[in-house]
């Protein structure tokens, strides 16, 4: 079974969600500019804007956050290589190791991993990411899991003491893009 999903249209494509009660929305776009992917969203239950710029093959090159200002409140830049800076140009040491970014109240954080690694049905992958919380705005490295359970079904853990749902196994399923259809108490696909 092949690991790619189809690709996304360089037009650009859209998506909504709403949390499982259905009082709060994300919209959601992403599109080819300047030779990689902008995808953003805009959270109405925690009333954010994110943008996370990739490269082609989905790695993240930056992540910026917006809460009440015109500017962004959180601005982030890896090279690629796991070393991550705020766009200030301090480095942030603490960091270093994550490839991708995780917020939770999106469940496009889980289509980047799912877009850059190349698991097969039946494979796992356990990586550090940068999760952020847009209350505080802190970053701290956690240790998630993904499992490819059928071409268009995925597991997912916290693997860190500590985090509050930790060992809790989410199974979803996504779209041919990639994109997660339902998440179980999170999240419902509307467009």
């Amino acid at each position: 079974m092949s690991a790619s999903y189809v690709p996304f249209p360089l037009e650009g494509h859209q998506a909504a969600w709403t949390t499982w009660d259905g009082e709060h929305e994300e919209s959601f776009t992403i599109q080819w500019e300047n030779e990689g992917w902008t995808a953003s969203g805009i959270v109405g239950r925690e009333q954010v804007q994110y943008v996370l710029r990739l490269n082609a093959s989905f790695q993240v090159r930056q992540f910026l956050l917006f809460r009440d200002l015109d500017e962004p409140d959180l601005w982030l830049a890896t090279d690629g290589s796991s070393r991550w800076g705020e766009m200030n140009g301090a480095h942030r040491p603490d960091l270093d190791g994550c490839y991708d970014v995780h917020l939770a109240c999106t469940p496009f954080s889980f289509t980047v991993p799912i877009r850059r690694l190349p698991l097969l049905v039946g494979d796992t992958a356990d990586i550090t990411v940068a999760c952020v919380d847009v209350d505080t705005l802190e970053l701290v490295p956690e240790h998630h899991r993904y499992t490819r359970l059928e071409s268009h079904r995925w597991a997912f853990s916290r693997l860190d003491p500590g985090a509050g749902d930790e060992r809790r196994v989410s199974e979803f399923d996504v779209d041919d893009h990639g994109l997660p259809r339902d998440t179980p108490d999170r999240f419902r696909r509307v467009v």
